[in-house]
């Protein structure tokens, strides 16, 4: 049975494609080229707000649910890596490697939840993971607010670009390690599962 913790993921989900498309084709949706970093900023912002506000609504209405426990982290892995991968182009130009990092981490990580759980280990969430969203999210915004300044020839491209990369970079090394954390913090039911 759905619940309404459900149904804000789900929208999550739906709505995060609009950011690549209002980033590389604003024009199509009649906005200027300045509205469109105030237009991301609201849209990332909407997804955040429904990352937080399912994940608190389920445990307040005691609507945790297997569903959810899958549907919430891919909708997060979605959402963050499409953010990443959209400022490989375009104005920010990050590497491939950066939205590439946490991709893979993504990835493995679920690969490895998904085969402990066939065996009956669940493996508990990190705190490592809970800041490595944190500061992915920060990121974002921060990256986003860096193009106002650059619209308004406040800002060299050079310096948006080399920011966004110190900052991207930072966080997809904390994404990396955090996945070690992960592994490391786990590896007893990790090799229960591989052995079994």
């Amino acid at each position: 049975m759905m619940s309404i913790a459900h149904y804000f993921t789900f929208f999550r989900i739906l709505i995060i494609p609009l950011f690549p498309l209002i980033y590389f084709k604003y024009a199509w949706f009649g906005l200027s080229i300045s509205w469109m970093p105030y237009v991301l900023l609201f849209i990332l912002a909407v997804c955040e707000f429904t990352d937080i506000f399912d994940g608190f609504i389920a445990r307040k209405k005691d609507q945790v649910t297997d569903l959810g426990k899958v549907l919430d982290p891919m909708a997060d892995s979605i959402m963050r890596v499409t953010v990443f991968f959209t400022f490989t182009q375009g104005m920010i130009s990050l590497p491939l490697v950066v939205p590439f990092a946490f991709m893979y981490r993504e990835f493995f990580i679920t690969t490895l939840r998904t085969l402990c759980a066939m065996k009956g280990f669940a493996l508990a969430a990190r705190t490592s993971g809970k800041i490595k969203a944190v500061i992915q999210a920060v990121v974002s915004f921060i990256i986003l607010i860096l193009i106002i300044p650059y619209m308004n020839g406040l800002l060299e491209i050079e310096t948006l670009q080399r920011v966004s990369l110190v900052l991207a970079g930072f966080a997809a090394t904390y994404s990396i390690l955090s996945a070690f954390d992960y592994i490391y913090s786990n590896r007893e039911y990790i090799k229960k599962a591989v052995d079994a």
